[in-house]
Parts: C-alpha cells; sequence; structure tokens
C-alpha cells in the first residue's frame, strides 16, 4: 500500500486540483492566519492588507510548483525570509511558511535531478535559517534556529527523493516486463514455427524421396507422394498463419490445436513410415478442464516427438500416451526405432520441448532407452477449474 501511494501518478486535472487545494489552504488560511498573529513584543504593526498579501505570496505560488518548480521554491523561500525577517509572520508561527517551503522543495525533489534538487533544497534551507536567526524572538539560539529550519524542509526533500527514486524504479521494472514478455513471445513463436515447419519438412522430405525413387517405374506412386506433400505444405501454411495472426493486432486465426486434433497428427505420422499407435486418457471431470495453453503445448511436444520420430528412426513404431487427469496431463512418446547419438547437446525440438514444459512448472525428461529407441516424457500441472 505504501509503494502504491509513493508511486501512483494522479491523472492531470487531480493534480491541479491539488495544486490548487494547496494554494487556497496556504494562500487563503493558513498563511494569513499566521501573519496577522501578534509577536510576542507588541501587536500587529503592518497594515492588514500587508498581512494578506504575504499570506497570498506564501501559498498562491504553489499552484503552479509542478509546472516551475525551482522558481516556485525560491520565490516562496524569500517571500518566507523576509516576512520572517520584518516580523510580518512571527517566528513561533513559521510552521505556516515552513509548511509551503517544505511542499514547495518536495516538488523540487521529485521533480529534477538529483544534483538541481539538492542545491535548490540548500538554498532555500540556507534563507529560512539566516531569516531565522536575524529575526525578532527569543524563543531559540542561533543553533536551534537552523535546526528547526532544517526540521522544516530537509525530511520534505528526503521525500520528494524517495518518491522519485521509487517512481524510477516502478518505471523500470515496467519496461523489463515488456522487454521480458516481449522476449517471451519471440520464443513462443519461435517454438511454434520451428514444430510446424521441423514436422512438415521431415514429411514432405520423405514422400519427395518417394517420389523421386518411383518416378519413371511407378507415375502414379509419385503422383500420390506429390499430392502428399501438397496438402501437408497447405496444412503447414495454415498452421504458420495461425502462429503469425497473433502477431497482428486485429487478425483473426483459427483455434490453436489442442488435445482433439491428436489423431490427425498420429495419422499425418504414419505417412512418414512411422506407425503412431495413440492412447488418450481422460479421468473425469478432467475431460474439459485443460486450459488451451496446456492442450497446445501437449500438442506441440507429441508432434515434435513424433517428428524426431520420422526424421530418425523411421520406419518404426511409436506409441504416444497422453493422460489428462485433474491438474495434471502427462504425456509419454515411445520408439522402437534406431537413433544416432547427438555428441553435441540437444536439437532446438528438445530445447523447445523442455520450454514449454518449463512454462508450465512442470518436469521434462528425453533420452535413449536401454532397450532401443528412445523415450519422451512430459507431465504438465495446470489448476483446475472449481
Amino acid at each position: 500500500m505504501t509503494a502504491f501511494l509513493l508511486t501512483r501518478r494522479l491523472r492531470p486535472v487531480e493534480l491541479a486540483t491539488v495544486d490548487a487545494v494547496l494554494a487556497v489552504s496556504v494562500g487563503g488560511l493558513l498563511g494569513p492566519y499566521a501573519a496577522l498573529e501578534s509577536p510576542l513584543r507588541g501587536g500587529v504593526h503592518e497594515p492588514l492588507w500587508v498581512s494578506v498579501l504575504v499570506g497570498m505570496a506564501l501559498g498562491l505560488p504553489l499552484a503552479v510548483r509542478r509546472r516551475w518548480p525551482v522558481t516556485v521554491a525560491v520565490v516562496i523561500s524569500c517571500v518566507a525570509a523576509v516576512a520572517l525577517i520584518t516580523g510580518v509572520v512571527p517566528s513561533y508561527a513559521a510552521a505556516a511558511p515552513g509548511l509551503a517551503v517544505g511542499l514547495s522543495v518536495y516538488t523540487v525533489a521529485v521533480s529534477t535531478s538529483m544534483h538541481r534538487s539538492v542545491l535548490c533544497v540548500a538554498g532555500c534551507l540556507a534563507l529560512v535559517s539566516v531569516a531565522l536567526v536575524f529575526s525578532e524572538s527569543d524563543l531559540w539560539s542561533r543553533t536551534g534556529a537552523v535546526g528547526y529550519a532544517a526540521f522544516m524542509i530537509v525530511p520534505a526533500g528526503m521525500i520528494g527523493w524517495l518518491v522519485r527514486e521509487r517512481r524510477a524504479l516502478a518505471v523500470r521494472q515496467g519496461e523489463h516486463l515488456v522487454r521480458q514478455a516481449a522476449t517471451d513471445e519471440r520464443l513462443r513463436v519461435a517454438r511454434d514455427v520451428h514444430d510446424v515447419v521441423a514436422h512438415t519438412l521431415s514429411l514432405i522430405v520423405v514422400k519427395a524421396a518417394v517420389a523421386n525413387h518411383v518416378a519413371e517405374a511407378d507415375p502414379r506412386e509419385a503422383g500420390a507422394a506429390l499430392r502428399v506433400i501438397e496438402e501437408t505444405g497447405r496444412n503447414a501454411l495454415t498452421d504458420v498463419r495461425r502462429v503469425l495472426g497473433v502477431l497482428r493486432e486485429g487478425t483473426p486465426y483459427a483455434p490453436n490445436p489442442g488435445l482433439d486434433e491428436l489423431p490427425a497428427l498420429a495419422r499425418q505420422a504414419a505417412i512418414g513410415g512411422v506407425d503412431v499407435r495413440l492412447d488418450v486418457r481422460r479421468e473425469e471431470p478432467a475431460a474439459a478442464a485443460v486450459p488451451e495453453s496446456v492442450g497446445l503445448a501437449v500438442y506441440r511436444i507429441v508432434q515434435e516427438a513424433v517428428t524426431n520420430v520420422v526424421k530418425h528412426a523411421a520406419p518404426a513404431n511409436c506409441w504416444a500416451t497422453v493422460t489428462v487427469t485433474p491438474g495434471e496431463v502427462r504425456v509419454e512418446v515411445i520408439d522402437d526405432g534406431r537413433r544416432p547419438v547427438f555428441p553435441v547437446g540437444e536439437g532446438h525440438g528438445i530445447v523447445g520441448m523442455r520450454e514449454r514444459v518449463a512454462v508450465h512448472g512442470g518436469e521434462f525428461h528425453a533420452g535413449p532407452r536401454s532397450s532401443g529407441g528412445f523415450i519422451v516424457t512430459a507431465s504438465l500441472p495446470y489448476r483446475a477449474a472449481a
């Protein structure tokens, strides 16, 4: 709550209203009241209009303190110093001009650079301190006068510096969140594009190799392979448009693929020589409770795992099991093919799967099986709908 109050910025209309209220309160009420107070020795010795004018001069500049903060602070400090030295404002009523000076100093500290605000605060403090020292009062010594002036002015400057730093911190944090969101979005789009392109190109390469091999011996088989390539390419273009459509505001796009599209994915993998045996198990009441983001992540993980089987192990058998429970989706993709061991790191596909799982706070594993083939497992927790 404190951080909110320190960092919240009011609208221009609200700011103008606040400044007007301060100007009227200090200039129209508090300032004239302090100026009309009787000194310790004798009564008011200046004309009434002088006291009222001094009070107005102390408060009214606050109405424009945000537009000219340093000028307003200097003007109010000079008026306060003159009023205290001449006795128009008695020293025991110095809290009223001190409030006006403090408000102006706060504005300087919160809206200008540290170097400039320190100089301004020091100058205002010096003016008020000198005025209190030379005022006609026996209330305090010179040291006490300086201490009283510092008590009225320095805290205002410190609060202004604190508010400015908190606002600057909030701005930096906001910019960091924007950059982080942009980075996350780029990673998400990169993962989706990689999954779509890698899956599609793997199938196209397989069918193109078949068409090239049987082009002269069996033109009909070559034509069938080319038709598969055409259909696969069209589907890939649709998927890419879906992924990129979210980057353009107002561009309509089809819903993201999810658990319901897994059977079609399994059938498409058969084109590449991989027999995918899909088993989707749903435990009630989890059937309709899986968030779209989790469903998309599961689809992409299965797609990438099957694509890797097509690229590195076909022809092969593949078992894909998706278990949906209230609060978690578990994925397991196993193949019995022969897959070469890559000596350097992980491919982009495995990295992308790992990132998708990490976004949802789940667990991921991918590696060769001791009995041959490869296994990919993932668990994606989610908050079940109430």
